[in-house]
């Protein structure tokens, strides 16, 4: 166990070293179907274009079964590309089984749109609707009608405006409306809102208007994005990049919510990461990256993390993104993020600052069993209950919660993982050691037992399921379709498995019961 132990610090030193890179990032469907489409030379990315293919599921739709509301936009980018790919091996079956899927599957913004709608949702998902009619014929396609007002609106404050500043969240979606180069401008990283598809979409608008320098750092920009899914392909690119702020952020709390953040074996590129996020701090807060808007989100953890290593950051960058006494991500934005002002409330309470608004809106965001299910980020419920937990028990040595933990306890399945779909995943098993971490430290010898009986069964699942260097595949954050954060989602997992390693040599060497 200690060998395993400091193969996973080492493991982890490596990964927060590397976070100079802008960031690593699963393939996406979507993007790399709306880069296709928008590339024009198919002999040139049959690769890709078989990567597509193959990751089309039985039933003829894109996306995990699990949670169906993300499978429309990749499933309807991929038909649109594959249908000009005609003569590649598998192209027609492909596109004759995703026709069929989006005909037969239940359209989830007939009636209203879901709070946990992907990212651009009503500005892609009507445009494929369009996109299809003149392509394929007026076939029985779902029309996504209660989205038709929410773009119209978006499209109205877009004609509003000549062009949009670099970073603005809007060009995030650019592919799904832009149609003139001259409405956007690449950052200094070559993107047109840190998005593969907004990027390629803009690139292909500007060959056409001669503009051959912008056309070049695009093109560089895409091949970097496209090395950060670690593919290996030409062309497969991620749903988001750079992450070079919300990847260091994430990972730095995250070492937080196991008790690793000042652990010893870490402390020099913990000590790094520390830097560059308080040089980038400022006044207006952070984003997910160095060129992309700032959000209540990114500012609240880069704000947790700062504090915890003993920083004196600027609390007051999260008042610009205060309405009332919530915070809303981005301003302008359609619906709050419970995530976003969890952990707003983590940071204020951090700082010592008054929360009592938010605080009451995350406890009112529960479900009838005290869990958090309601996120517009992340697609599993454990992500957010983990955060929850440690953000309301800042601060409060008695804090306790027995509807959520028994809930939680409740919800490890057969096996010994946690999961929001119909498998466990090693990373939503790290959210619950996150969670269980913090309810322990206020529960008497009994409690703490069972929850020792329980995290012992996870750590049995963990070690039957661990593997060095391994890379996480499992698409569980929301962007416009579900996507993996790849060094995100392998600290959480590294960091819940050494949790438990911990806890049980504590066990062992304490008596049934002990806390890490």
């Amino acid at each position: 166990m200690n060998v395993l132990s400091e193969q996973i610090l080492s493991e982890l030193r490596g990964l927060l070293s590397e976070m100079s890179d802008g960031g690593s990032v699963g393939p996406s469907v979507y993007d790399t179907a709306r880069a296709l489409r928008f590339h024009g030379n198919v002999a040139g990315r049959q690769d890709a274009y078989a990567w597509l293919i193959a990751q089309q599921q039985a039933d003829g739709g894109w996306g995990s079964a699990d949670f169906p509301l993300f499978r429309h936009a990749p499933t309807w980018a991929a038909l649109l590309a594959l249908q000009r790919a005609d003569p590649l091996p598998g192209a027609a079956d492909a596109v004759r089984a995703a026709i069929r899927f989006l005909q037969v599957q239940p359209d989830p913004y007939a009636h209203a749109v879901p709070e946990d709608a992907p990212i651009g949702a009503e500005l892609i998902l009507p445009q494929f609707c369009g996109e299809a009619a003149s392509l394929l014929g007026d076939a029985a396609f779902p029309r996504h009608p209660a989205l038709l007002p929410l773009r119209q609106a978006c499209l109205d404050k877009l004609r509003a405006l000549a062009m949009l500043p670099s970073g603005h969240p809007l060009l995030h979606s650019w592919e799904a409306w832009g149609t003139s180069p001259t409405t956007a401008y690449p950052d200094d990283e070559g993107s047109i809102g840190i998005s593969p598809a907004a990027t390629a979409a803009w690139r292909a608008y500007a060959v056409t208007r001669g503009s051959t320098p912008q056309v070049g750092r695009a093109d560089a920009y895409l091949q970097m994005a496209s090395r950060a899914t670690r593919s290996g392909i030409e062309g497969v690119v991620p749903n988001v990049w750079p992450i070079n702020v919300f990847e260091p952020c994430w990972s730095l709390y995250t070492l937080h919510l196991a008790g690793l953040f000042a652990h010893p074996a870490l402390a020099d590129p913990v000590r790094v990461i520390v830097a560059q996020l308080d040089a980038r701090l400022s006044v207006r807060g952070l984003g997910p990256a160095s060129h992309f808007a700032a959000d209540a989100d990114d500012t609240a953890v880069a704000l947790c993390v700062l504090h915890l290593a003993g920083r004196d950051a600027a609390v007051n960058a999260l008042r610009h993104f205060e309405i009332g006494e919530l915070f809303v991500t981005f301003p302008g934005e359609r619906n709050a993020s419970v995530s976003t002002n969890i952990h707003a409330l983590h940071a204020l309470r951090l700082f010592g600052k008054p929360a009592a608004g938010t605080s009451a809106y995350v406890e009112a965001n529960r479900n009838p069993h005290g869990l958090w299910d309601n996120e517009k980020w992340h697609v599993s419920w454990l992500y957010p209950t983990a955060h929850a937990v440690a953000a309301l028990a800042q601060g409060k040595p008695q804090w306790r919660d027995e509807r959520a933990l028994a809930a939680l306890l409740q919800a490890q399945r057969g096996d010994g993982g946690w999961g929001a779909g119909r498998a466990s995943t090693f990373e939503e098993t790290a959210y619950a050691l996150f969670a269980l971490r913090v309810m322990d430290e206020s529960e008497e010898t009994t409690g703490r037992r069972r929850i020792a009986q329980v995290v012992a069964r996870a750590l049995e699942w963990m070690l039957a399921r661990h593997a060095a260097h391994a890379l996480p595949k499992t698409p569980l954050w929301i962007g416009k379709e579900l996507y993996c954060p790849t060094r995100v989602v392998r600290v959480a997992e590294l960091a819940g498995l050494w949790l438990a390693l911990r806890w049980g040599r504590r066990v062992l060497a304490e008596g049934a019961g002990a806390a890490p």
